[in-house]
């Protein structure tokens, strides 16, 4: 064989392996999925975000025409349930259902992790955004965010914020709040927003930075005041709270729930999952339920999942090492 003919017949077979592979690549996306499939939460059973991930679920298994198998492996902060789905195979049966914590915050609290957020998941969609409000006692003479702030910075370590402990979204919120606005105050934990709310109630509390769907009761029987959300922009649930960021430029905290698949995990199932998730955010009683729980709700494209996990990554390095909180 001359070189000529050689290099023709090497141009056709690698044209033909390119046909076959985008052959198979949309046959994968056609015949997807051809099984049942699990959803890990790594959340604890019975929780908020129990109940949003079984939601996903239950919607997507109608969706696929498939079981959908909601499998909880809780623990360590949620990374031992989104380290199995970086280590599960790579072929759209395995998903997790992801969160900024493990995604984005515990990678600056850890010495070591057992995944990487960006480099081991391939990005679905976010879900839901989770803005915090920011609550005060309500016999505290601080009657709108403006005032919060003044007196904070007027009254320098005189407040005490409330948090459901160090790391937390809560926490990392009112740091945030240190960093760019140069207010103190003084930080106390707590185990969970229980106890935290109730002594707020009872006066030992300042100010706290919680889920709204977990405190609207207080709010409105006037028990606890809220002056503002943590979302970059008004809330479409609460759309007379202000924005913090109309205060303190770019200031924004989002405890997002999302949905992520193993790194490799081919092209059109990514794109098929993020197209019934979309299509699920819109049914009416889903909406609803997200609502009802304190969830504006997103369904972005996978790269702009991609992209916020990446954004978040970097946003929490900064504040997390000025909070001087030791790894583990």
């Amino acid at each position: 064989m001359n070189r000529k003919v050689f290099i023709a017949s090497l141009k056709t077979l690698l044209a033909g392996l390119v046909l076959s592979c985008a052959w198979q690549g949309a046959s994968l996306g056609q015949a997807y999925p051809s099984r049942p499939l699990k959803l890990v939460n790594p959340w604890p059973a019975g929780g908020p975000a129990d109940v949003v991930a079984r939601l996903m679920g239950d919607r997507l298994s109608a969706a696929l025409g498939q079981p959908v198998v909601v499998d909880n492996i809780p623990g360590a902060g949620a990374m031992i349930g989104t380290a199995a789905v970086a280590k599960a195979p790579a072929d759209g049966y395995t998903l997790l259902f992801s969160h900024v914590g493990p995604m984005a915050i515990s990678p600056h609290l850890q010495t070591s992790m057992a995944y990487d957020p960006v480099k081991d998941f391939a990005a679905i969609t976010q879900l839901t955004s989770s803005p915090l409000v920011l609550l005060v006692r309500a016999d505290l003479p601080i009657r709108s965010l403006g005032e919060f702030l003044g007196y904070a910075k007027a009254n320098p370590g005189k407040l005490n914020m409330g948090s459901i402990g160090p790391g937390s979204t809560p926490h990392l919120s009112g740091e945030l709040m240190r960093s760019m606005a140069g207010v103190t105050f003084v930080h106390v934990p707590y185990k969970g927003s229980a106890p935290l709310v109730t002594d707020m109630l009872g006066g030992q509390i300042d100010f706290a930075f919680l889920n709204i769907g977990g405190v609207q009761q207080q709010i409105d029987t006037g028990k606890l005041r809220a002056l503002g959300m943590t979302s970059l922009k008004r809330s479409p649930l609460v759309p007379q709270l202000p924005a913090i960021s109309e205060a303190i430029a770019g200031y924004e905290v989002n405890s997002w729930f999302g949905m992520a698949a193993p790194a490799g995990t081919p092209r059109p199932v990514i794109e098929r999952l993020n197209a019934e998730f979309v299509k699920i955010l819109k049914l009416p009683d889903v909406l609803a339920k997200l609502n009802q729980m304190g969830y504006d709700v997103d369904g972005t494209t996978p790269e702009q999942h991609a992209a916020k996990v990446r954004e978040d990554l970097a946003k929490w390095s900064v504040v997390i090492k000025a909070t001087g909180l030791p790894r583990q």
